[in-house]
């Protein structure tokens, strides 16, 4: 379903940070996580379930996962309100453009916990092309502008591909998308979504354009991509950002 132009939700507008995550956070957000997937038959790997004591004996057979970014990643954009603004990934598959002749897949996928109301904030990539899919649960509001030139807002309406049918956005327009539906979002195409209040969790995937997240994220805002964390307890699992160099 698509909706006209409202004010936007999205953003990080006027959110100060006002704590770091806690391991104990993560902890507690990967297991409700694993809840959604498992409730909705969506298996992971084996890998998602390594303990950091199993990683400290994986070597350079895992290279994949490590050089790739497969696994676990949390973030708060660095705001550190996450059931605010944040988001939860698990990365199953990705190529490696900087590694390209070892990596030569073009193509990755995500599965993610998107929380009602919880932001991903507004953002587009110069070179990826990704399908946003709800694979369960709630509904999914993504809010859509093309950038201009100047990678400002544009104010010109556009066309997206809402499962394989051409439909027009207003600047601002809103797409919600019910649980089976996906949209196509284009390089250049400024997006935030969130769960939609009453629905509950959703479970979206994303299949994609190889990942580049150090290269590749146009936020509208400057935010952090990775979160600061306070070890509060051990964690559970380890994020993508935290594998030990093989023995």
């Amino acid at each position: 379903m698509i909706f006209g132009a409202g004010k936007p939700l999205g953003g990080a507008e006027n959110i100060r940070r006002i704590d770091n995550m806690k391991r104990s956070e993560i902890n507690k957000f990967i297991n409700e996580a694993r809840v959604l997937f498992e409730t909705h038959k969506f298996h992971l790997p084996p890998f998602a379930y390594w303990s950091p004591e199993q990683w400290q004996g994986v070597g350079s057979e895992a290279a994949e996962i490590r050089e790739n970014g497969l696994g676990w990643d949390v973030t708060d954009y660095g705001l550190g309100r996450y059931e605010h603004t944040g988001l939860l990934l698990f990365t199953i598959r990705n190529g490696n453009y900087r590694l390209k002749s070892r990596y030569p897949k073009g193509y990755a996928e995500k599965i993610m916990m998107v929380r009602e109301a919880q932001i991903t904030p507004w953002h587009f990539h110069w070179n990826k092309r990704e399908d946003i899919i709800n694979r369960g649960g709630g509904n999914l509001v993504i809010e859509l502008y093309r950038a201009d030139d100047q990678e400002r807002f544009s104010d010109q309406s556009f066309g997206v591909s809402v499962d394989g049918v051409e439909q027009e956005v207003v600047p601002g327009g809103k797409v919600i998308l019910e649980p089976g539906q996906s949209i196509c979002l284009e390089p250049y195409v400024y997006h935030t979504f969130y769960g939609q209040t009453g629905g509950g969790s959703v479970m979206v995937g994303e299949v994609s354009d190889v990942n580049d997240d150090s290269n590749d994220n146009r936020f509208y805002e400057k935010l952090g991509r990775f979160p600061t964390i306070e070890e509060d307890e051990p964690p559970q699992y380890l994020l993508c950002t935290e594998y030990p160099s093989p023995s």
